[in-house]
């Protein structure tokens, strides 16, 4: 009987498969323009919100690993349904953490941190904003909450944070719509990247960002 050899079977299937691997982490995204950017917003803003059910989850992939969240949508609805709406229909992919506080927050979800200047990051939105939606929820490690102008309840948009200590004196001041259920390790990888003046000086890259149901996760 002849033999099968697997050993060369094998070798080559793994070679591919971490192949496979190192593109997903390799990934890169293409630096927008103005004009790019301005057409992303456009095209946001005037796209309809579906609202989030309790069955559905947000997963977040980067490229330090992946992060699901859990929504608030009876205390949340509009910012649970927007960021819905901008995940599904891909605005989040390539878009940055843009900051990192140890022990506080790590921050993301600004489209401008897909162009040419990073000087401006922490600055850019959807091209619209949403109400403040406040609760009795309270900022505790793990929390997702949205990010919006000092001076303006009303200015969340696309950026959002997660917290990596309880922060009570963020309470009744910013939207909190979810919670990291799976990946709070990944967010202490990103937490750890050094970041002086509150910028990492590693590119912590959204993969891909979706809301799906809660039973298709992997």
């Amino acid at each position: 009987m002849r033999r099968i050899h697997i050993f060369p079977v094998l070798l080559i299937v793994t070679m591919f498969i971490v192949s496979c691997a190192k593109k997903e982490k390799a990934k890169t995204f293409p630096v927008l323009t103005a004009a790019q950017i301005a057409q992303i917003q456009a095209k946001m803003k005037n796209l309809p919100e579906a609202p989030v059910a309790k069955d559905e989850v947000g997963v977040i992939e980067t490229n330090f690993g992946t992060i699901v969240i859990q929504f608030y949508p009876d205390v949340a609805p509009h910012t649970c349904a927007s960021f819905k709406k901008l995940a599904n229909h891909g605005y989040y992919d390539g878009v940055l953490f843009h900051r990192v506080v140890p022990g506080f927050v790590i921050q993301g979800g600004d489209i401008l941190t897909r162009d040419a200047d990073p000087s401006d990051n922490g600055t850019g939105g959807p091209g619209y904003t949403l109400p403040a939606e406040f609760s009795d929820l309270h900022h505790v490690r793990g929390t997702v909450s949205m990010a919006r102008k000092a001076n303006n309840i009303n200015s969340a948009g696309s950026q959002f944070f997660i917290c990596l200590a309880d922060a009570p004196n963020l309470d009744y001041q910013y939207t909190i719509f979810g919670k990291v259920i799976k990946g709070m390790d990944v967010v202490d990888k990103i937490a750890a990247v050094p970041s002086p003046n509150q910028h990492p000086q590693e590119k912590i890259v959204m993969l891909k960002v979706r809301v799906i149901k809660k039973s298709a996760l992997k």
